[in-house]
């Protein structure tokens, strides 16, 4: 059984990972509807359901700007357990977090100062700055949205997100011809 049901904005913009047991409570309530499901089944004495995937709630949600506060997780997933100075994918025991600018040279830690970055560049570059011991950043580190994160901590769940929304496009260019 999926552990993570993908739950959609009534715009069918991503919103977050539930439960199983959070989606089906949403859909017995009424306050979404089952976009795509499992094989399995969720059976009572009286009732059953097939699992959800995605789930797409009925009223639309105003969410404020939710800000992802940068932790080591959050920074390896916007990276892509990638190291950000050679490229390289050593697996997640052999990464870490580097201040591109170090804290002792007054950097700060914040989206746009922090990458992933092996143990063999992290103690190449020490407390220097990348261009004084002749390194490069692959990418630009930034400040990924709320949406980004939810989405690339599940690639099933993006996946399905974007053939429904491929979908969705079709069906709307399909009635407008």
């Amino acid at each position: 059984m999926s552990k993570q049901v993908l739950v959609l904005n009534a715009g069918y913009e991503p919103l977050s990972l539930v439960s199983v047991r959070r989606a089906v409570v949403l859909l017995l309530r009424e306050k979404a509807e089952m976009l795509e499901a499992t094989q399995q089944m969720l059976k009572s004495t009286s009732y059953a359901m097939p699992v959800p995937l995605v789930i797409r709630l009925v009223h639309y949600v105003r969410l404020p700007h939710r800000r992802v506060p940068p932790t080591r997780a959050a920074i390896m997933l916007r990276d892509a357990y990638t190291c950000q100075y050679c490229d390289d994918k050593p697996g997640q025991a052999s990464l870490t977090v580097d201040h591109v600018v170090p804290r002792s040279r007054g950097g700060d830690h914040a989206w746009s100062n922090l990458v992933t970055a092996c143990k063999r560049c992290n103690q190449r570059k020490g407390n220097a700055l990348p261009e004084d011991v002749g390194m490069h950043l692959i990418r630009r580190p930034f400040e990924p949205s709320y949406v980004a994160l939810v989405l690339l901590s599940n690639p099933v769940a993006a996946e399905r997100w974007e053939q429904l929304i491929g979908a969705k496009k079709e069906s709307f260019l399909g009635a407008t011809a």
